[in-house]
């Protein structure tokens, strides 16, 4: 050993390390608590004390968006953080690779989307329509069909008529629901001078004739509704998908740049 001269290899980039352990804490945590309130939504409707009832729910759970969601956080911030703080290069590979998954199924979905326009209208209209008819069932599900037909002023899927899939508010001459022939509040023209809502403005108006009820209620589509928003925002949603793809895209670069670079020091450790 030569005293005085210090032997300089290769060293790990801490400014690449820290910033992806700093981003991938911050995606941890927001996974953590995104499965924190989808498991303390199931425990207040009851479906942790009985597993079951996951499956009697005939449309959408929202609770779901937020457990898959959380739990593709969960995995992708502690892979990520963990791994470049302790330079892991095994679980640094899996973010990196399960980050490029994630991508490249986003490009499908884009692509297939763009594709198959028609084919994604009609699984939107069934998606819609399947869930018109468990609105009473779930809660959360009411809410999410309430707040998607009062921010684009629709109601049903294609037409206010749609909610005769409903048992509660369709027109037969069996239903003996209060609510027969009518449409939830939400699908209601609001009155800015009321504080209050109605809830009770959807009753009796699709018994109405049709040029009445535009006065009462929304007679436009949720579908077609969606095409319009979609079609003002277009820049606005280009923007935020090209936004988050080259977010992702700089996460896989940073990973493989730290891969790299934990790999070159061990290396170099090994000849020295």
């Amino acid at each position: 050993m030569m005293s005085g001269k210090h032997y300089k290899g290769q060293e790990v980039s801490c400014c690449i390390k820290y910033f992806i352990f700093g981003f991938n804490i911050i995606f941890w945590l927001l996974g953590v608590a995104f499965l924190g309130i989808g498991l303390w939504a199931w425990s207040e409707k009851g479906v942790l004390s009985n597993i079951s009832s996951i499956t009697d729910l005939g449309g959408f759970d929202p609770v779901w968006l937020f457990l898959v969601v959380g739990g593709v956080m969960f995995i992708l911030g502690f892979a990520g953080c963990i791994g470049a703080l302790r330079e892991n290069t095994f679980l640094l590979k899996f973010f990196s690779v399960f980050l490029g998954i994630i991508f490249f199924l986003e490009l499908t979905a884009g692509v297939l989307a763009f594709v198959f326009k028609d084919w994604i209208k009609d699984q939107l209209n069934f998606f819609i329509n399947n869930n018109i008819r468990a609105y009473r069932d779930d809660i959360d599900l009411q809410n999410l069909i309430d707040f998607t037909q009062e921010y684009w002023e629709c109601c049903g899927a294609f037409g206010a008529d749609d909610w005769n899939l409903n048992i509660y508010f369709n027109c037969t001459d069996s239903n003996p629901s209060r609510e027969k022939c009518g449409v939830p509040f939400s699908c209601c023209t609001k009155d800015p001078a009321e504080d209050v809502i109605n809830t009770q403005c959807g009753y009796d108006v699709r018994a109405k004739p049709d040029a009445e009820q535009k006065t009462y209620i929304h007679v436009k589509g949720c579908v077609p509704q969606f095409e319009k928003w979609l079609q003002d925002n277009l820049t606005v949603v280009a923007g935020i998908f090209i936004g988050v793809a080259l977010l992702q895209i700089f996460g896989i670069c940073l990973a493989q740049n730290l891969i790299s670079d934990i790999e070159a020091v061990r290396a170099s450790c090994l000849f020295t």
